[in-house]
């Protein structure tokens, strides 16, 4: 039997994770959290990877970092788009040892009864199947580079979904996926971990919180501490250390940590509470008033 196995030191220095000269890809990197994360791994030495589906931006991300980055124009929607944005990857750096799949959009706020049927297969594309887009073809190389993969979900994907199902259903799959690569890769050598974030200071949420009446109430309806923001920047920062630990799970701001280990209990009487609400009977009634027009 080995005994160096059973030495914590020795334990926490096979899991500590360098990307110095490591090629990292990330989805959605032309702005917000992704962004900030390519400049964070970028001056830890990495060759960074900027996949975003807007060009102009990709090209501004990756031009504002140096010669390390490369930018690529794609939508993580499109399989064969994320599967030729791999391809060039691999071409260019010659090894692909970290992908972020950082990509996501929410929904206009609605009713599982009033919502567009649209409105709910955009979100699921580019939040769950863009994520799986992202990583599977990335699988071979991540192996055989002992590398790591990171899924951003949130910590939506624990929380009530009311006026915003898809986007709390796709990150709790894109949660389930998460925990499934952990197990897969670790028989492989490799590592994955899942990424939870409360409120995010983005332009997403910008849009669906601060510039409207009805996502400002909602936003207000938070209690604190789950109602704490963090910046982009922090929330990258968060990532990256735990790319750096190949760490299984992180989650910020911290507030939501008690929620999410006992989230089981938890949400049977949050859940029973929100449903006998007066103040979110009236909330829900006046989204689905806007929706139907």
């Amino acid at each position: 039997m080995d005994l160096t196995s059973l030495n914590p030191v020795g334990l926490f220095a096979r899991r500590s994770y360098d990307v110095r000269d490591k090629v990292v890809l990330i989805t959605g990197a032309g702005q917000g959290i992704g962004r900030e994360l390519a400049g964070i791994l970028y001056s830890r030495g990495a060759f960074v990877v900027v996949v975003d589906v807007d060009a102009i931006a990709a090209e501004a991300a990756a031009a504002g970092l140096g010669s390390r980055a490369l930018a690529i124009a794609a939508d993580v929607r499109d399989r064969a788009a994320m599967v030729a944005a791999t391809d060039l990857a691999m071409d260019t750096f010659g090894h692909l040892d970290v992908v972020v799949a950082n990509a996501g959009v929410t929904p206009k706020p609605a009713t599982v009864r009033t919502m567009d049927p649209r409105d709910f297969d955009r979100v699921m594309a580019i939040n769950l199947d863009g994520c799986f887009n992202t990583v599977h073809p990335a699988l071979d190389h991540i192996v055989a580079a002992r590398g790591h993969v990171v899924v951003v979900s949130s910590c939506a994907s624990f929380a009530p979904g009311m006026a915003g199902s898809p986007y709390m259903m796709s990150k709790a799959a894109v949660e389930q996926f998460g925990r499934a690569l952990r197990v897969e890769l670790a028989a492989a050598g490799a590592s994955a971990g899942v990424a939870y974030f409360g409120v995010v200071e983005t332009e997403m949420t910008h849009a669906m919180l601060d510039q409207d009446d009805l996502g400002r109430e909602l936003d207000q309806m938070l209690p604190w501490p789950l109602n704490v923001r963090i910046t982009a920047a922090h929330a990258a920062t968060v990532i990256a250390d735990g790319i750096g630990r190949r760490a299984a799970r992180t989650i910020a701001p911290s507030g939501w940590e008690p929620y999410a280990l006992l989230r089981g209990a938890v949400n049977v009487v949050l859940d029973a509470q929100l449903a006998g609400s007066a103040k979110v009977k009236d909330l829900l009634e006046r989204v689905e008033q806007r929706t139907l027009g």
